[in-house]
């Protein structure tokens, strides 16, 4: 984490420092006499932490505090147990007494730590969703056929090719191979349930022992897959 100090006192500042330097997730960007030094700092690249005193000649840092737009996280140092109330009703991290113990200020800072970890897990977008299209095109015979997945009901697979069931009167039949299917279909509402056939969850109409009912046609559950198919619909 990236923090600066803000102390008008010299001998508090070094104190600080030398916190800092003894906690291995903290690194201490700047230290800083007042808030016109840090405003600077907070300028040209992005802080996660300050530490700041309260009672400083001008520019006090609670009035810092609230000049700020985008606010990182902060604690508060001070030699005045008093503004504890108008510091926490600010959003402070914590509120360090000074003389500051090492133990508290650790203890802060770990919080600190584990909230800028939440919230940036919270801004971070999820990138890795699985998704499954609405539907695929396929070749069979001299025209490529659309497809919606909704309407796949099974898949069968017939040595060098496969046969899709759907709504459709006739199955549509294809040159491929059910592993290839398997990776465009995606996991999210299609499973493998035996070396020669992909089941639609959603079509299913029951389940007994060793095989599925989809409309009046049975699908045999290999052992290899029957697992993963248990765990998939008990999901």
């Amino acid at each position: 984490m990236k923090c600066i100090i803000i102390d008008d006192e010299p001998l508090a500042l070094e104190l600080l420092e030398d916190f800092i330097s003894k906690v291995p997730f903290l690194e201490l960007v700047g230290s800083c006499s007042n808030g016109f030094e840090a405003t600077t700092i907070l300028q040209a690249q992005k802080i996660d932490l300050i530490f700041t005193d309260i009672e400083m000649p001008d520019f006090s840092g609670i009035d810092f505090i609230k000049s700020l737009d985008n606010k990182p996280l902060f604690i508060f140092t001070t030699a005045y147990s008093h503004y504890a109330v108008e510091g926490f009703n600010l959003n402070a991290i914590d509120y360090l007494v000074k003389p500051i113990p090492f133990h508290r200020f650790l203890k802060a800072a770990t919080r600190a730590q584990s909230l800028l970890k939440s919230k940036t897990e919270e801004e971070t977008p999820v990138t890795n969703l699985e998704t499954t299209p609405e539907f695929i095109f396929v070749k069979s015979e001299y025209e490529n056929l659309k497809i919606n997945l909704a309407d796949i009901k099974y898949i069968e697979s017939l040595k060098d090719y496969i046969k899709i069931h759907t709504h459709r009167e006739k199955p549509i039949l294809t040159l491929s191979s059910l592993k290839s299917f398997e990776e465009k279909l995606g996991r999210l509402n299609f499973i493998r349930v035996h070396k020669s056939y992909i089941v639609s969850i959603k079509h299913i109409y029951s389940v007994q022992r060793n095989r599925i009912i989809i409309d009046n046609n049975w699908i045999p559950i290999g052992l290899n897959y029957r697992d993963d198919f248990i765990k998939k619909i008990d999901n």
